[in-house]
């Protein structure tokens, strides 16, 4: 399974470095070398050798010593030279373990152990929750009608009945309740609905109420809460960032985990979805609106406002699309970032 999940990396690199024709731009004031730290991230090193880090495929493809990006370990020293005229990074392992020196360059550490594309724990508790549901996927949905016993509520181990399980397609399912509405900022129109996580639980019984036990729960369960099956496993934590292939405009419209500031590491939500032909891995620039300022140059008598330009804030990567909306993880913020904030093909 590793084989096969290495394998279609490297198709997945070759493919993007034939696609992508953009020239490399590298930071002027990249390092000639640079020890790989615990804590750092492929976004943050490339970040150190070229302008645009998500570039990092095309650049880490073509220099054969980097087999797999994806295998780099702290300790790891990559060096950065010219080689023909084309940036070239070339790899000196650092100490870990060989594989009995069977096969040079393999290591007997784990591949979790290796550098990842983003910090993982800023998304993992939004890979498969909460999710985006529309409103009638909410009124369709089995709710909690009672707890079993004389609980007044509900916490883990206890059993819950459910209005109508009556033929399961999974044993797990997740309590959910509905949030925030996001709301196009162009036409005001209801895009879909945040589904707050509130428990797991297993099916021990269906039925017309069904019976199902909780298995963990991070709020209070009230009856009306809704239930849908749970994700199968946890998605994907690497991703290869690209730009869309076609032009795509949109705003940021929320940002989640109850911050005000948006800021580097920031999830936030944006008015595009897979209808709108949004990928996992999207990269969108953020454009900070202008200031409308007043022109006190003008005639007397005359008032005449100005528009400021746009200017760049930061860089966000798609990490989870729904249908009309997406999870975004802020990858870069040189200002502050805001609700409303436009988006846009790099």
């Amino acid at each position: 399974m590793a084989f096969r999940a290495l394998t279609a990396t490297l198709l997945s690199l070759c493919f993007l470095t034939a696609v992508w024709a953009d020239t490399l731009k590298i930071n002027p004031n990249h390092p000639d070398k640079y020890i790989v730290k615990k804590g750092d991230t492929l976004w943050d090193i490339s970040g150190r050798f070229l302008q645009n880090p998500w570039q990092w495929p095309k650049l880490w493809h073509s220099n054969p010593q980097i087999k797999n990006p994806d295998l780099i370990y702290p300790g790891d020293t990559l060096y950065f030279s010219y080689v023909n005229g084309q940036p070239r990074l070339s790899l000196t392992p650092g100490n870990g373990k060989y594989n009995n020196g069977l096969h040079p360059g393999i290591r007997e550490s784990s591949i979790a152990d290796s550098i990842k594309m983003i910090p993982s724990d800023a998304i993992r508790q939004f890979l498969t929750s909460p999710k985006v549901v529309t409103d009638n996927e909410l009124e369709q949905a089995p709710y909690v009608i009672d707890f079993a016993g004389e609980h007044l509520i509900a916490g883990a181990g206890d059993r819950i009945y459910v209005r109508a399980i009556t033929n399961p397609k999974s044993l797990s399912y997740t309590i959910y309740r509905k949030g925030q509405p996001f709301i196009s900022p162009a036409s005001q129109e209801i895009l879909g609905y945040e589904a707050i996580y509130i428990a797991d639980t297993t099916l021990q019984v269906a039925g017309d109420p069904a019976t199902l036990v909780i298995n963990k729960s991070d709020k209070e369960i009230r009856k009306g809460d809704r239930l849908m099956i749970s994700a199968a496993g946890e998605l994907a934590l690497d991703y290869l960032p690209h730009p869309p292939a076609t032009e795509i405009t949109g705003s940021i419209i929320s940002v989640l985990d109850g911050v005000s500031q948006i800021g580097r590491h920031n999830i936030v939500v944006i008015d595009k979805g897979t209808r709108d032909g949004i990928e996992t891995g999207h990269i969108f620039d953020i454009y900070r609106k202008g200031h409308i300022v007043t022109d006190q140059y003008v005639e007397e008598d005359a008032t005449a406002l100005v528009k400021l330009p746009d200017e760049i804030a930061g860089t966000l990567m798609v990490f989870r699309p729904f249908d009309r909306v997406s999870y975004a993880l802020v990858m870069e913020a040189t200002s502050a970032i805001h609700i409303h904030d436009r988006i846009s093909t790099p």
